[in-house]
C-alpha cells in the first residue's frame, strides 16, 4: 500500500494505493484521503483507510499480500533492536544438540498438527526405530520424514526454490500422502475455519499459488541481504503460510524453511513449541490481517530462550 498524490491546480489530492496480481493482469484500489492534508492528518487519514482497504480486498476474496508493503525505516529498525535485545548467544551446536533439537522439532512440529505421537515415542522412534503399536503409520511415518528433512536442509546449500520447497515436502509426506511432492491443483482451494465456521484463513488461489511462490522467492532473493535473519526467515514462512501452496503439510514445510533460511544466515535452528501454539496462530493472524510481523519474531525469541534452556540441561 502506498501514498499517491495529485495535483489538481493548487490543491494536492492524496489517495491511498494497493496494487495486486489477478493471474496475468495487475490491478489497483485506490482509496480517496483527502486534500491539502497536514502530515499528521496524513497519518490519521491512512491508518483509517488502510482498514477499509483490507476489507474491500477481503470482501472481494483477494488475498492481502504483505511482501507489496516494503517495511519502513523506522520498522526495520524497531525490529532489529528488538533481535538485538533477545541476545542470541548461541553460535554452534553439538552433535548431541542437535539429536536432541531434532527430537524436539519433531515431536512439536507434528503434535501442532494432530499427530498423537508423544515425545518419547518420538525418541524411540528416531533411536531406536521402535514403532509404537497403538499408532498410525502415517504419524509414525511423519515423524521419519520430518526428522529427514532437518538433515535434508542441513547439508543442502540452497536458501529457498519452488523445487527446494516441494522436495521437503516430498521427504516428509512420501509415505503417507498420494500428493506429496505436489502442489495444490487447480480447483481445490484451502479455507481454515474454527469449529463455529468463522473463516480465519483463506490460502491462495489455485491459479496463483505457483506465481505467489515465485514471487516469494524473488522478494527473497532480492532483500536477503537487506533485513535481518529472524526478519526473513519470519516473512518466508508467514508469507509461505498465507499461500498454503499444499493441500496439508503446509505448516511443517514452512517452520521447516524458517530454519532453513536462519542456518543459511549462521543462526541457531528455532523450534515453535507445542505449548506456544496459540501464541504461534496469534502471530500468524497479525501477520495476515495486520502486516504486523513483531509477534512472530518476538515468539522467536522466546523460542530461543527455551532452546538455551534445553541445550543447558542436557548437557
Amino acid at each position: 500500500m502506498n501514498i499517491e498524490i495529485h495535483k489538481v491546480g493548487k490543491n494536492r489530492k492524496y489517495y491511498l494505493s494497493h496494487s495486486y496480481r489477478e493471474g496475468k493482469k495487475v490491478r489497483k484500489v485506490r482509496i480517496y484521503l483527502g486534500a491539502n492534508l497536514s502530515k499528521e492528518k496524513l497519518e490519521d487519514k491512512k491508518k483509517e483507510a488502510e482498514k477499509k482497504l483490507r476489507e474491500r480486498l477481503s470482501a472481494t476474496e483477494i488475498i492481502h499480500d504483505p511482501l507489496q508493503t516494503v517495511l519502513s525505516s523506522s520498522e526495520i529498525q524497531e525490529l532489529n533492536t528488538l533481535e538485538a535485545k533477545g541476545k542470541i548467544k548461541i553460535k554452534h551446536l553439538e552433535v548431541e544438540d542437535w539429536k536432541n533439537f531434532v527430537e524436539s522439532f519433531t515431536y512439536d512440529t507434528n503434535a501442532i498438527e494432530g499427530s498423537r505421537i508423544t515425545a518419547k515415542e518420538v525418541k524411540s522412534i528416531l533411536e531406536d526405530d521402535k514403532w509404537p503399536k497403538d499408532k498410525t503409520r502415517e504419524d509414525i511415518s511423519e515423524t521419519y520424514g520430518v526428522a529427514e528433512a532437518i538433515k535434508y536442509i542441513r547439508k543442502n546449500k540452497e536458501h529457498i526454490s519452488l523445487e527446494f520447497i516441494k522436495k521437503i515436502h516430498w521427504i516428509i509426506f512420501r509415505n503417507s500422502k498420494p500428493f506429496a511432492g505436489k502442489l495444490r491443483e487447480i480447483g481445490k482451494e484451502v479455507v481454515v475455519a474454527t469449529n463455529y465456521g468463522e473463516v480465519v484463513h483463506r490460502g491462495a488461489h489455485s491459479t496463483k499459488v505457483a506465481s505467489m511462490l515465485q514471487e516469494l522467492i524473488k522478494w527473497y532473493s532480492k532483500n536477503k541481504k537487506k533485513y535481518s535473519p529472524l526478519v526473513l526467515a519470519a516473512i518466508v514462512h508467514n508469507q509461505f503460510e498465507n499461500i498454503h501452496p499444499f493441500e496439508d503439510g503446509n505448516g511443517r514445510v514452512g517452520r521447516i524453511l524458517m530454519i532453513n533460511i536462519l542456518l543459511k544466515h549462521g543462526k541457531p535452528p528455532v523450534n515453535i513449541e507445542l505449548r506456544n501454539r496459540s501464541e504461534y496462530y496469534d502471530a500468524l493472524q497479525a501477520y495476515e490481517k495486520q502486516n504486523n510481523l513483531r509477534p512472530t519474531i518476538e515468539l522467536m525469541l522466546k523460542e530461543y530462550k527455551e532452546l538455551k534452556k534445553m541445550l543447558k540441561k542436557k548437557k
